[in-house]
C-alpha cells in the first residue's frame, strides 16, 4: 500500500507541474516551449529523458558478462555531443526548425523528408513501445499483480497518465517534469547504493574500494580486435551513436531546439554530455556491489543480467525502503523517456508528415492518435511473449537510424543534387544490405559486429545517395 501511495504522490507531482506549465499554452509552446526553456533545466531534464526504465534494470546486470566495458561507449558519448553542439545545433537553429527532418526539405527533397520523418516514427513507435511494454510488466509484477489489476488496466492507465500531463503544455511541461524525473531517479540510485552497501556493513568509502578491487571492475579492452567489445570499437560507436540517436532524432532534439539561443542550446547540451558518464558509473559500481552482495548471502546470480537488480530491490531483499526507491526510479526513468517519444511523434506526425502545424484541434486529435497507437503495440508484444521476436525489433530499431545518418550526412558533406524520387528505395536498401552482412559475416570470417554496424548502415546510405545524385552546377541549382 505505501508503493502505491508513493507513486501516487509522485503523479500528484507531476499534475502539479503539468497544470502551471500548460495555462495559455499553444501550439507553439506545444512544438517549441515558446523559446524560452532555461538550458540547465533542459541539460539535467535531458538526463532522465536519455535514461528509459530498462537502462535502469539492464546496466547493473552488464556487470556480468561484460564487466565495466560499457564505460568506453559512454567516454564515447562526450565527442558525439560535442558533433551536435558545434555541428548539428548551428543547422538546426539557422533554419529556426520544428522538426529536424524539415532539413532534409530544404536540402534534399520532398521524398527524402517524408523517408526521413518515417523512419522516425516507425523506429520510435517501435522502440518507445517496447521499451515500456517492459516497464508495464515490471510495474505489474510487483506493484499491481498483488491486488489484482489486469495487466491490460496498468498498460491503459501509464499510458493515460503521460497523455493527462502532458497534452497541454507538451515539450514545455516535460522540460520541467523530466528535471523532477531525473532527480526522482539520480536520488533512487544513489540511496539503492547506500542501502545495499549497509546490507553489506561497509561504508560508502568502503564501498567504492570494493568495487575498485573487484575482478570486474575492468572497463578499458584494448588487445582483442574481434571483440564488439573492443576500446575503439565502442568509443568511435559511442560518439556516433550519439550523432544518430541525438542529433538526428526528433525525440531528443525537440527539448533543445526550446532554449532561447543557440549559444544556450550548445551549453545544455556539453552539459548533459558530460553526465553520462557518472550516472552510469554508479549504474555499473551498483551492479558489482549487487554481485558481492550475492555472493555474500549464498544466492546463485540470474543467468539473464536484466534480473539482477529485481532479484534484490523488487523482491524486499533490502527491505521496504529499496521497494520503494526502486519503484520511483524505473517509473521515472521510463515515463521521462515515454512522455518525450510521444510528444516528438506528435509533433513529427502534424508538422512532418499532415504538415499542419498551427491547427490545435488536430494537433489534440494527433497527440491522443498516439498514445493509443502506443498503447495498441504495449498490447502486441504482450500477445507475441517472445524474447526472439521482441529482440528482433530492437534490432530493426537499430537498423532504421543508419538511413538518416547517411542522409543527413549527404547533405551536409556534399553539394551534390539528388534524385529525390530514389531516396526512399536507397534508405529501404541499406538495412537490408546491412542485415545481409550481420548474418554472413560471422560465419565467413569470425568477425562479429558490435555497434559499429550502424556506422557501416550510414555509409552504405551515403554510398547510394552519391550513386543516385549528380554534381552541383549552377544550371542545375536554377532548375
Amino acid at each position: 500500500m505505501i508503493i502505491i501511495l508513493t507513486v501516487a504522490a509522485y503523479f500528484a507531482i507531476l499534475f502539479i507541474l503539468s497544470r502551471i506549465t500548460g495555462r495559455r499554452a499553444t501550439n507553439d509552446t506545444f512544438y517549441r516551449a515558446d523559446h524560452r526553456s532555461p538550458w540547465y533545466m533542459v541539460a539535467f531534464g535531458m538526463i532522465g529523458a536519455s535514461i528509459s526504465g530498462v537502462t535502469f534494470i539492464s546496466v547493473p546486470g552488464m556487470v556480468l558478462t561484460s564487466d565495466m566495458t560499457y564505460l568506453q561507449t559512454c567516454l564515447g558519448f562526450i565527442p558525439g555531443y560535442f558533433a551536435v553542439a558545434f555541428l548539428l545545433l548551428p543547422l538546426y537553429y539557422k533554419y529556426n526548425l520544428t522538426t529536424i527532418y524539415t532539413y532534409l526539405d530544404r536540402r534534399i527533397g520532398h521524398r527524402a523528408y517524408k523517408t526521413g520523418a518515417w523512419f522516425f516514427l516507425l523506429s520510435k513507435m517501435l522502440g518507445a513501445s517496447l521499451r515500456f511494454y517492459v516497464i508495464c510488466i515490471i510495474v505489474h509484477t510487483f506493484v499491481f499483480d498483488a491486488i489484482g489489476i489486469p495487466f491490460a488496466v496498468t498498460a491503459i492507465v501509464m499510458v493515460a497518465l503521460i497523455w493527462l500531463y502532458t497534452h497541454r503544455g507538451g515539450i514545455k511541461t516535460l522540460v520541467w517534469t523530466d528535471s523532477f524525473q531525473t532527480l526522482c531517479l539520480i536520488s533512487s540510485l544513489v540511496l539503492i547504493i547506500i542501502n545495499v552497501a549497509g546490507a553489506m556493513g561497509m561504508s560508502l568509502k568502503e564501498a567504492a574500494d570494493a568495487v575498485v578491487s573487484d575482478p570486474r571492475s575492468r572497463i578499458f579492452l584494448l588487445d582483442d580486435w574481434m571483440s564488439p567489445r573492443n576500446f575503439w570499437k565502442q568509443f568511435v560507436s559511442g560518439a556516433f551513436i550519439v550523432i544518430v540517436m541525438t542529433g538526428l532524432d526528433q525525440d531528443m532534439m525537440q527539448k533543445n531546439l526550446t532554449c532561447k539561443t543557440l549559444r544556450e542550446a550548445q551549453k545544455d547540451m556539453c552539459t548533459y554530455g558530460f553526465a553520462f558518464f557518472p550516472v552510469n558509473l554508479l549504474f555499473l559500481a551498483l551492479g558489482i556491489l549487487l554481485v558481492r552482495l550475492a555472493s555474500q548471502c549464498g544466492l546463485p546470480l540470474p543467468a539473464n543480467g536484466d534480473e539482477l537488480l529485481p532479484m534484490f530491490a523488487a523482491t524486499g531483499n533490502l527491505g521496504t525502503p529499496v521497494v520503494i526507491l526502486f519503484t520511483i526510479g524505473i517509473v521515472a526513468a521510463s515515463f521521462s523517456s515515454a512522455d518525450s517519444a510521444t510528444t516528438a511523434m506528435t509533433t513529427s506526425l502534424c508538422v512532418d508528415i499532415i504538415g499542419k502545424d498551427k491547427d490545435e484541434r488536430l494537433r489534440k486529435k494527433a497527440h491522443l492518435a498516439i498514445c493509443i497507437i502506443f498503447t495498441l503495440f504495449i498490447f502486441l508484444f504482450r500477445a507475441i511473449n517472445s524474447e526472439d521476436v521482441l529482440d528482433a525489433i530492437y534490432t530493426l530499431c537499430s537498423y532504421t537510424y543508419g538511413p538518416l545518418l547517411g542522409l543527413f550526412a549527404f547533405g551536409m558533406a556534399t553539394k551534390r543534387i539528388a534524385n529525390d524520387k530514389a531516396v526512399p528505395y536507397v534508405a529501404i536498401a541499406a538495412p537490408a544490405v546491412c542485415l545481409i552482412a550481420d548474418l554472413a559475416v560471422p560465419v565467413l570470417t569470425g568477425y562479429r559486429f558490435g555497434y559499429e554496424l550502424l556506422l557501416l548502415n550510414g555509409l552504405i546510405t551515403f554510398c547510394g545517395m552519391l550513386a543516385v545524385s549528380r554534381k552541383f552546377t549552377e544550371a542545375a541549382s536554377a532548375q
